[in-house]
C-alpha cells in the first residue's frame, strides 16, 4: 500500500510551478500589448500572482494596476477579453486544458502598507525598544 504524504492545506508543487508559468505568460500578454482595450491600454498592469485551482482548471489571476488606480475598471475590461487572453495563455503554455481565467484586486499591497503603518506607530516601537539601561549592561559584559 502506497504511503500518502499530507499535504497539508497548501498548493501542491504543481499548483505553484503552473500558476507562475500562467503568471508569466499573463505579464508578457499584457506587457506587449496585443489586446485593444481603451482601459487596458490607459493603465500599466501588474501580474502579482496566479493561484491555481487544485484540478488546474480554474486560474484566479490577482491583478494591480500601477497606482492602484481604475482597479475596477481594469478588472473589467479583462473579463470582457477573457476569451482572448484564455486561447493566448493555451498558446503559450503546454497545458493539457486552458483553464478558465478569474480576475481579482490584489489586496497584498494594502495588506503590506497596512502592517508598515502598525510596525511604524509610536506603541509599537516603545515595545520593541531597549530600555536605557540594558545597552549599558550588554557592553560592560
Amino acid at each position: 500500500m502506497a504511503k500518502r504524504f499530507d499535504t497539508g492545506t497548501g498548493p501542491s508543487q504543481r499548483q505553484l510551478r503552473v500558476g507562475e508559468l500562467m503568471r508569466h505568460a499573463l505579464s508578457e500578454v499584457l506587457s506587449r500589448g496585443d489586446i485593444h482595450d481603451p482601459v487596458l491600454a490607459a493603465n500599466v498592469v501588474t501580474v502579482p500572482e496566479v493561484k491555481m485551482s487544485p484540478d488546474l482548471k480554474i486560474a484566479t489571476c490577482f491583478i494591480m494596476p500601477l497606482g492602484g488606480k481604475d482597479a475596477e475598471a481594469v478588472i473589467q475590461a479583462l473579463a470582457q477579453n477573457k476569451r482572448y487572453l484564455r486561447g493566448e495563455l493555451a498558446h503559450r503554455t503546454n497545458l493539457k486544458f486552458a483553464p478558465d481565467l478569474r480576475f481579482r484586486v490584489d489586496k497584498s499591497f494594502d495588506e503590506g502598507s497596512r502592517i508598515d503603518r502598525l510596525l511604524d506607530s509610536e506603541v509599537v516601537r516603545r515595545d520593541v525598544g531597549k530600555p536605557a539601561g540594558a545597552a549599558d549592561e550588554d557592553d560592560q559584559s
